[in-house]
């Protein structure tokens, strides 16, 4: 059996709403380097902080921000401001739209993070590319156990449940779908 189109489809039509962070790390745009570095130290943080200029979000700092441009650069950080190193626009997705959106959005802009706003503009969480794999991983789990059930040991094509590729050779072990390339490395 292989997958159809909607079975792929699947794990991009969910909203970015029901991945996404709430409440993300924000600070002040007058703030230090050195700053945003402790606010991303404490837990819950998905490695960027939302500059705020006046109640509004105007950019983000992400550690890589940090990593390139100060510590790389041999820069003091608590003399850094965050409004030099923050990217800005931001670029940013509404709440409703889809993992795919928020997939093609990230990989057209080149970035991989997305602050995910409210219908007045107002940031409201934010959407990693580790958020979309987790939630493309889990997805592809459940269709292959889907698959599974449905088929029986008959599946031939479809999506290894350790590695995560497409093969046209699988074959179930322990209950999971494996390719020969997985199965192979459990014989050695």
């Amino acid at each position: 059996m292989t997958y159809t189109k909607e079975a792929m489809k699947l794990e991009t039509t969910v909203p970015v709403r029901d991945i996404m962070r709430r409440n993300p790390k924000t600070i002040d745009y007058r703030a230090t380097v050195a700053d945003a570095a402790r606010l991303m130290c404490k837990k819950d943080t998905s490695g960027s902080c939302i500059i705020n200029r006046d109640g509004n979000a105007v950019g983000i700092v992400t550690e890589l921000d940090i990593n390139c441009k100060v510590v790389a650069q041999d820069l003091k950080p608590s003399q850094v401001m965050v409004s030099d190193i923050m990217t800005s626009p931001l670029i940013t997705l509404q709440a409703d739209k889809t993992v795919e959106e928020a997939a093609h959005l990230m990989i057209r802009n080149r970035v991989r993070r997305l602050p995910i706003v409210n219908e007045k503009g107002a940031v409201i969480g934010i959407v990693s590319v580790r958020d979309i794999m987790a939630v493309s991983t889990e997805i592809n789990e459940l269709i292959g156990e889907l698959v599974l059930i449905n088929q029986g040991n008959e599946v031939e094509s479809g999506i290894c449940s350790r590695c995560g590729r497409m093969s046209d050779d699988l074959s179930t072990i322990d209950g999971a779908l494996v390719c020969s390339f997985c199965s192979e490395e459990d014989r050695i």
